[in-house]
């Protein structure tokens, strides 16, 4: 089969939320399609990490950090900006276009056994292919260890067949409420659900209700909470955060997250030794994901992975993580993308605006997927904006943009819309202000058309 082919496959299977009724995400069915492929979860360590916001740039600054004291990483996130294979890395490369098609087409020819046999009741999902393909991968790369973002919840996701050498929990929220609860409660519980007998669980305290079940958890199971706090930085008058900018071409090639060359910056005490934290991942929300990266390279290194405080510090500066609070300049117009998908994405979006952007007019390009809370990030982010284009990005899913118009009616912002993301950059160009600031977001696919459109590589 054809890498095209291959691909075109997958996505027939549909998406994860669009699964129906009669087809329950089991993970006793993943166990039965892994095993034909020799169980190739088991030949690698693992770190795996769920949560609502931050899992996924806590995911590539940990694998960053490893990367940095010379572990062959592996690296398994979702969904993806362009093509699919940036979902599956090893050494921040991802899988080539034949090593992808080859992965596809044993999985495939593993799931028709099994259905021919009677062992899987029905084909699996496209992320329980994708999975088992990324585990697949790995094991014929022989990575050392592979840092694995949970796609949705954490309980029955796919990859929670693996035994990671530790878990983390990032901060938790609603989203996804169809499939994991009503209220924070249930979701923790359902993210709770990577925690293992006896295991390791780094977190960070957060609201109260996923507080409370992280602790019921870990007491049930016997497993260790690490809090990552010691690693936050104080966010208080006189502390020593400090934003850089650079224009240095240096700079900015080793960032690879935008072109400005900024960075939060501060000093950090690991392992006894202080270091300089240069991250770009813009925005204070990022403290608490940095955080997690660290105290979870702490744990690593304490189970036997050489890591080194040097590396942290490395690993952290050489982290590229796209389309989170990501600055791209045209000309005079600073551009602004970032994948803010669910209300608190979108308060940290707006409080990194505010953070930076406090004397420019803000211009947002926003389309969002129809399951998402529109209504509620509308009245968060369409406040500070002098003018929204509300569009739609090409994925089924997608609302439309005349849906988020109305949606977004409450909060009185001016809005028009366009058809398509391209459409929707060239009105916010042509309409901007010569300090104006374009803010494209509302969906991690529209940031990717954008990225598209503007000629950005992921």
């Amino acid at each position: 089969m054809s890498y095209d082919s291959a691909v075109a496959q997958l996505y027939e299977l549909g998406h994860e939320l669009a699964r129906t009724p009669t087809h329950k995400f089991d993970l006793a069915h993943m166990r039965v399609l892994l095993q034909p492929l020799g169980m190739p979860e088991r030949q690698f360590r693992s770190v795996l990490i769920a949560g609502t916001n931050g899992k996924g740039s806590t995911a590539a600054t940990l694998a960053s950090i490893l990367r940095a004291a010379g572990h062959r990483t592996g690296l398994y996130t979702s969904p993806h900006l362009v093509r699919i294979n940036e979902r599956i890395r090893i050494d921040a490369e991802p899988i080539s276009d034949s090593d992808f098609t080859r992965a596809h087409d044993d999985v495939e020819a593993a799931v028709a056994r099994l259905l021919d046999s009677g062992k899987l009741p029905w084909h699996p999902s496209f992320f329980e292919i994708l999975t088992a393909m990324a585990f697949l991968h790995f094991a014929r790369r022989r990575v050392h260890v592979a840092v694995l973002e949970v796609g949705m919840g954490g309980r029955l996701d796919a990859t929670n067949v693996v035994d990671p050498l530790v878990s983390v929990i990032t901060d938790i929220s609603l989203d996804h409420q169809k499939f994991l609860g009503n209220t924070v409660r249930e979701i923790a519980g359902e993210k709770a659900g990577i925690i293992r007998p006896g295991g390791t669980v780094v977190t960070l305290p957060q609201h109260p209700e996923a507080n409370d079940v992280i602790g019921n958890t870990l007491l049930d199971r016997g497993a260790r909470g690490v809090s990552a706090a010691p690693y936050v930085p104080p966010v208080s008058p006189g502390s020593p955060l400090e934003t850089r900018h650079s224009e240095s071409s240096e700079e900015s090639a080793v960032s690879g997250n935008q072109k400005l060359g900024t960075r939060n910056s501060y000093p950090l005490t690991v392992m006894g030794e202080e270091i300089t934290v240069q991250s770009p991942l813009l925005g204070r929300h990022q403290f608490r994901n940095l955080a997690l990266a660290v105290a979870t390279t702490v744990e690593l290194n304490d189970a036997g992975l050489h890591i080194t405080p040097r590396d942290i510090e490395r690993g952290i500066r050489e982290t590229r993580w796209p389309g989170r609070f990501q600055i791209e300049r045209r000309g005079s117009t600073d551009f602004v993308l970032d994948v803010a998908h669910n209300p608190a994405g979108a308060w940290a979006l707006r409080s990194a605006l505010s953070q930076r952007y406090q004397d420019r007019p803000l211009r947002f390009v926003f389309g969002a997927m129809r399951d998402k809370a529109i209504s509620e990030m509308a009245e968060i982010l369409f406040p500070i904006a002098e003018r929204v284009i509300a569009t739609r990005a090409e994925n089924p899913r997608s609302a439309a943009a005349e849906e988020i118009r109305d949606a977004a009616a409450r909060t009185g912002a001016e809005i028009e819309t366009a058809a398509t993301v391209a459409a929707a950059i060239q009105a916010a160009r042509r309409l901007a202000p010569a300090n104006a600031v374009v803010v494209i977001t509302g969906s991690i696919y529209v940031v990717g058309e954008a990225m598209q459109a503007l000629g950005i590589a992921p």
